[in-house]
């Protein structure tokens, strides 16, 4: 049996669960998310959209733009706003859920710093983080079994590389 993660919006009308831990955690500096966030990053745990269960209202998509032009929609709490969890690239199948949503949000750290070139100068990284200035190989950073994981996800969606 996997372990529940219980997270949800700020005002507790949008609950969820996390059926299991992320495949990989992201904390990511880029603009758009110091901007979306009103903060220096957002930290993103990608999972499987399959485990993650709705148990209370359902957020709303808010679609934004983005550099690369690939749509990216945030899912919103419809009454006070929180953002819950990202689609990059409207997937479906794979969700990138904000870790501060978490209840058990200290159990998360991230994996991975990137689109460090737009980091704000006082934030410091950790000693030996793994750190890129614009994004990563997957497949060379990711753990195998989380590699797996996404591909069988991808597949089972029926989705292309």
């Amino acid at each position: 049996m996997s372990e529940i993660f219980e997270g949800g919006c700020f005002c507790g009308k949008v609950r969820y669960r996390m059926h299991g831990r992320p495949m990989f955690i992201h904390c990511c500096h880029c603009i758009d998310c110091q901007q979306q966030t009103g903060g220096a990053f957002a930290i993103n745990a990608l999972i499987e959209a399959e485990r993650v269960e709705i148990t209370e209202a359902w957020p709303v998509a808010v679609a934004m733009k983005t550099d690369s032009g690939l749509p990216h929609d945030i899912y919103r709490c419809p009454q006070c706003q929180t953002a819950v969890w990202s689609d990059y690239g409207r997937r479906k199948w794979m969700l990138f859920i904000r870790v501060q949503t978490l209840e058990r949000r200290t159990e998360f750290s991230p994996d991975v710093h990137i689109f460090t070139r737009s980091k704000v100068a006082w934030v410091g990284l950790p000693e030996g983080a793994k750190i890129f200035e614009n994004y990563y190989s997957s497949k060379a950073m990711w753990p195998a079994e989380s590699v797996a994981r996404r591909e069988t996800a991808r597949i089972k969606a029926g989705a292309e590389r």
